[in-house]
């Protein structure tokens, strides 16, 4: 079987990227962590230094959360180095906090069970580690880690073989007063912490496991800390934060301490905190947390009512080895398993079973209903350790009672609490199989349980927990037990691997079957099935559908099954995704099954299909009249021929396909009035906005030719019409279908028309900027299908063919739409419409230069797509990326004519076109500042980059305008600059000025007074200076203030624009140039005088926001940086051509135009 490697393509990388960070052998940081660890001492009191050292080590640390174990032989040596630090008596309380920072970082990683063993718990260590928790503030939100980490050592200094009491010895002070002692010590911190916030709660708890179980405590302390905690869980409710907190430390605390505890200590209390328990009515809390400590108190509590013994009863499966039930032929092999119906009730120990163990389960069997996943998860191990403690009996009542959580009747979070009590039962030999016959069918069940709510449904976590179920049989029964199932259990998990929505639970399905296919041996096909639908395989979902399932299907035990439900439960799911998918998978199918499909007694069609295609189920109608399209055609192409009509408003886009997969069919039906119906349809489709009509175009190809060739006359000019007087609708959804239908037609409905077509789609171009952005988007990809449905000729008559006539409207209109950067609420949609122009331009570029490359016109698209491979939107930048060098390294066709094409060759050699990432803008800059140095394509390259500076990262900025820089040392760019604000950049072009400056990129200037350079970029800061829009505003003051670093008269000048700027009338702009301004002289210190840079500094820091009385101020300031004070001039209201000054501005604003003009790209003759 051979799989597409196309749709399955990205699994394949996934799994190579898997495998590579799994390949850890030791650890390789150890020389680097010692290092670290020893810098502790130098680094401690500076906050810079601290934060890099924590964040290497937590590096270091997070690579090895997947393989801890791997840290073991270098634990020993790591905890040595950070106690010795903690332990020192010089060391300063910083230098401790740091330490247990990073003791707490490596305990993270390993985890507080195995690394709290390696801490010294020596009598010795007792005292200073009470002394130094006793310090600590247990508030303190900066040094948690430090009391996490004391508390899992105090718990580990508990296990000392002594008595507490000998650790006090004379309890008289040096003062005379009485000390406290050590076991009174202890309990009190561990209360304290029981009812604070954090993870110390949670080592509070441990230390709690660990001191109360101690022989010496259990006598004096344990009934009065039980009576402690009863009584605070018994005071408080969850009403308030602080009670939420103070519930979670007593209810953590007990389980903990029922966990480790011994029975005999605990018993004679548990009925007291069983009572205490049910008046608490903790299933009705709204904190799931407290919910789940509950069940787990719970369920330690039935265990210490129970006596710790193994059920003799319970299923015991043989060998478990692989190698075993892979050779099960071989007589050797077979093992034995012992049966539990021989087992006799006399073997069992007689006792009585408490009272409160029915209590116990009860609370238990009502988690599994629990709303949140981890109560559920917490009652079903619950369910399973009691169990294993009751009678056979007993406990088969308690298998029935989770069995009762799969009723219809239940929420999906009941049948998913009753998979995962399944599963623990199945797991600890606890569900005999005599009760597979009851339970298989509802796992089956689960494993497709998917419940409709609103627009989506519930159900992927009961999947989920159905393939842990039936992954746990696999392990728990022998092959023998489970062989009546096979058929069902392989064929659901089947079903699941490969239709289900949810990737997780397709994964979990197939690591389910394989898991039985390993363990049991008796799946049919499950090597070959497991080949092709591997943990990896199944993420794609489209290759899961349309490529595994046609493999699977070819299997006779799995196909019917596949079929059913794919019709039953997938043509009418929410999702219109799974529903198309599911109708291609029929189709895909089809030739697997034939006479399943069709033969008269079980016809799918007419038994299920046809009746869901008239239903009240809009869903339902979809999917079934999309797969009665499917599998008509299907059943067409392997002989047989089926009809079936359906049509309603709300689905045309269904009716359509059918309509499609009929004409395919050839039905004959042409000059049939049905005809007419069917065009009728199409054309509501096309006005309702639906994006695939390919239908017309099939419709076209077998209906409207009057001979091979040749179009209806008749037809084609209704539909061409139509269509064209569609693309003048006011709506928007109108327009667009117009242009799709007008690409869609075929070209024999397009020949004689090509004139009227062209200049009708051009015409959408010229509409208002900022409406009709899709429409716009649809007519230009139009033009590129009208274009490939068309002969290619130099001298072809143009109402035919492509020519030197009127090639030059085609590109005129793509070209223009490369420049449409509309914007609106949702963002840059003008993008939409120059990605299509690219796609346009090179399909049909790539057309005529294969039939006429005399009549290319090349040298501006190359020009416009470098200015659009320096876009900022990666999906973009690398569309025009790719885009440039097809054309640039066609051979079939070579595309003529490109501007300095040999230069080009030289930058983007061949091997760019696979390996360079367009996507990450560090890799494709380095490459497009290169075509700065081109004259041809200098002004659109800086004109791209000045539009994307902003939007890159900051790393590739420094490059950026390094690369950038360079060519302005070699280049006179004023009159540039002066362009980008009349074409409407300048605050992408302000912003990259900032940048430049802020990065020394003109430190040349620096060097000498007045330069002409500056001189002009001041100039032209000016003409921002007068704007209304703050942004814009905003950003000249930066580039002011960027500015002041030239020496000169242009430094004067530059603090006269600030100090003009300090008295604007909006506010903001006083404050921020205020802000602005006292950074600055900051920066550069030799701007001012020394000795009035305190009152300069003051005067800026406290600026009256008050226009009135910042004026004073602002003169105040003149005065002291020797600036002339501003002068109020006469405000000019209208444009006077007498003025003096008339004559220039209209001159410069003209010549910045003229500018414009010639650096743009306008089409004309001399650019072919």
């Amino acid at each position: 079987m051979a799989l597409s490697e196309t749709e399955n393509g990205s699994s394949g990388d996934v799994a190579d990227s898997i495998v590579q960070t799994c390949v850890l052998g030791d650890f390789s940081e150890s020389s680097e962590t010692r290092a670290l660890l020893s810098s502790l001492l130098e680094v401690h009191g500076d906050t810079g230094t601290v934060e890099s050292a924590t964040q290497r080590f937590l590096v270091i640390m997070n690579r090895y959360q997947e393989q801890p174990h791997l840290l073991d032989p270098h634990l020993e040596w790591m905890l040595n180095m950070i106690l010795e630090v903690v332990r020192s008596e010089t060391s300063p309380p910083s230098l401790v906090h740091l330490a247990f920072k990073f003791l707490y970082i490596i305990c993270k990683v390993r985890g507080y069970k195995i690394f709290m063993q390696l801490l010294p718990h020596e009598v010795a260590d007792v005292q200073p580690v009470l002394d130094l928790l006793s310090k600590q503030d247990p508030i303190d939100s900066e040094t948690w880690e430090t009391r996490y980490m004391l508390l899992l050592w105090l718990s580990m200094t508990c296990l000392i073989p002594f008595d507490l009491y000998r650790l006090d010895g004379h309890l008289e002070s040096d003062s005379g007063k009485a000390r406290e002692p050590t076991m009174d010590r202890i309990l009190a911190i561990a209360k304290s912490y029981l009812l604070v916030s954090g993870s110390p709660r949670d080592a509070a708890s441990v230390l709690v496991s660990k001191f109360m179980t101690r022989p010496d405590v259990i006598l004096k302390c344990l009934g009065g800390f039980l009576d402690w905690s009863l009584t605070t869980i018994s005071q408080t409710n969850d009403q308030s934060m602080r009670n939420i907190m103070v519930l979670d430390g007593a209810l953590q605390s007990l389980a903990t301490l029922y966990k480790h505890g011994k029975r005999d200590d605990l018993l004679q209390y548990a009925p007291a905190i069983l009572q205490c328990l049910e008046q608490k009515h903790l299933p009705e809390s709204s904190q799931a947390m407290l919910r789940k400590l509950g069940v787990k108190l719970i369920q330690r509590l039935g265990l210490t009512f129970l006596k710790p013994r193994l059920a003799i009863w319970r299923y015991q499966r043989g060998s478990r080895s692989l190698a075993a039930n892979l050779s099960m032929s071989q007589s050797t092999a077979v093992a034995t398993a012992a049966t539990p119906e021989v087992e006799t009730q006399d073997m069992e120990e007689d006792y009585d079973i408490p009272e409160e163990v029915e209590t116990v389960i009860e609370q238990l069997l009502l988690g599994l209903k629990d709303k949140e996943t981890i109560v559920r998860w917490s009652a079903a191990k619950g369910i399973g350790r009691v169990t294993g403690r009751l009678p056979k009996e007993l406990a088969d009542e308690v298998v029935g009672s989770v069995l009762d959580c799969f009723s219809f009747q239940e929420t999906d979070n009941a049948w998913h609490g009753g998979c995962l009590a399944l599963a623990e039962l199945g797991r600890r030999g606890l569900l005999l199989p005599s009760r597979l016959t009851d339970v298989v069918p509802l796992i089956v069940k689960s494993l497709t349980y998917d419940e409709k709510r609103g627009a989506c449904s519930v159900g992927s976590n009961v999947r989920d927990a159905a393939c842990y179920v039936c992954w746990s049989f696999a392990r728990a029964y022998e092959p023998k037990e489970l062989e009546p199932f096979v058929t069902q259990i392989a064929s659901s998990l089947v079903i699941t691997a490969v239709f289900d929505r949810n990737v997780n639970c397709r994964r979990a399905a197939s690591a389910a079957f394989q898991e039985n296919v390993g363990r049991q041996g008796t799946f049919p096909h499950g090597i070959d099935i497991l080949t092709a639908a591997d943990y990896y395989a199944v993420g794609n979902l489209n290759n899961c559908y349309l490529n595994i399932s046609v493999y699977i299907a070819s299997f006779p035990e799995y196909t019917k099954a596949m079929i059913d439900h794919l019709i039953t439960m997938k043509i009418n799911h929410w999702d219109g995704v799974i529903r198309e998918l599911s109708t291609k998978a029929l189709h895909n199918l089809t030739p697997q099954a034939p006479d399943y499909m069709a033969t008269t007694e079980r016809h799918l069609l007419m038994r299920h299909l046809l009746p869901t295609a008239v239903g009240f189920d809009l869903h339902g109608r979809h999917g079934a009249i999309l797969a009665c399209a499917e599998i008509t055609h299907a059943l067409y192409k392997l002989g047989l021929q089926t009809n079936s009509r359906c049509d309603h408003f709300f689905l045309l886009f269904t009716v359509c396909c059918l309509i499609e997969k009929l004409s395919l069919s050839k039905m004959p039906f042409k000059n049939d009035p049905v005809i007419s119906g069917w065009q009728w349809l199409i054309d509501d489709t096309i006005k309702s906005g639906v994006k695939d009509v390919s239908a017309l175009s099939t419709l076209c190809e077998e209906y409207y030719q009057a001979e091979l060739g040749k179009a209806d006359s008749q037809m084609q000019d209704v539909l061409v019409s139509q269509y064209i007087e569609g693309l003048k609708s006011h709506q928007m959804l109108t327009r667009c279908g117009s242009a799709l239908a007008l690409g869609c037609l075929p070209g024999f409905m397009i020949q004689s028309k090509l004139k009227q077509v062209g200049l009708e789609d051009v015409y959408i171009f010229y509409q208002k900027e900022g409406t009709f952005t899709e429409s716009r988007r649809d007519a230009v990809r139009a033009i590129a299908q009208v274009c490939g449905k068309v002969v290619v000729c130099a001298h072809g008559s143009p109402d035919s063919a492509l020519c030197s006539e009127n090639v030059s409207e085609v590109y005129a209109a793509l070209l223009h739409s490369m420049n449409d950067y509309t914007t609106d609420s949702r963002g840059d949609v003008g993008a939409w419409v120059r990605e299509a122009a690219m796609t346009s331009l090179m399909e049909v570029t790539l057309l005529v230069a294969s039939s006429a490359p005399e009549i290319l016109p090349v040298k501006c698209m190359m020009r416009c797509l470098a200015q659009q491979a320096a876009e900022k939107i990666d999906r973009y930048r690398a569309h025009a990326g790719n885009v440039f060098l097809r054309l640039l390294h066609s051979t079939e066709p070579a595309v003529p004519h490109i501007p300095q094409q040999e230069e080009l060759l030289s930058i983007f050699p061949v091997e760019t076109t696979t390996s360079l990432n367009w996507n990450a803008p560090s890799q494709a800059f380095q490459y497009i500042t290169q075509l700065l140095g081109l004259p041809q394509y200098q002004y659109h390259t800086l004109l791209g980059l000045t539009v994307s500076v902003g939007g890159i990262t900051e790393s590739t900025v420094g490059q950026l305008l390094f690369s950038v820089s360079s060519f302005i040392e070699r280049n006179r760019i004023s009159d540039f600059f002066l362009s980008l604000f009349f074409i409407r950049v300048s605050i992408p072009f302000l912003k990259m000025l900032n940048q430049m400056l802020a990065n020394s990129c003109f430190e040349i200037f620096t060097t000498q007074e007045n330069h002409q350079f500056c001189l002009d970029l001041l100039d032209l800061c000016k003409e921002f200076r007068k704007a209304k829009d703050i942004s814009k505003l905003r950003a000249c003051i930066s580039v002011f203030c960027g500015l002041i670093q030239f020496p000169g008269e242009v430094r004067k000048k530059v603090l006269s624009q600030l100090l003009m700027l300090l008295c604007h009338t909006f506010p903001v702009i006083r404050k921020t140039t205020a802000s602005q301004m006292y950074e600055m002289l900051l920066t550069y210190d030799d701007v001012i005088d020394p000795e009035v840079l305190d009152d300069v500094m003051t005067l800026l820091s406290d600026a009256n926001c008050d226009l009135a009385t910042v004026r004073p101020q602002r003169n105040q300031l003149c005065d002291w940086l020797g600036v002339p004070r501003p002068q109020a001039v006469t405000k000019v209201t209208r444009y006077n051509p007498s003025h003096p000054y008339a004559c220039h501005l209209s001159h410069r604003y003209h010549s910045g135009l003229s500018r414009v003009r010639l650096a743009t790209c306008t089409w004309n003759n001399t650019d072919r």
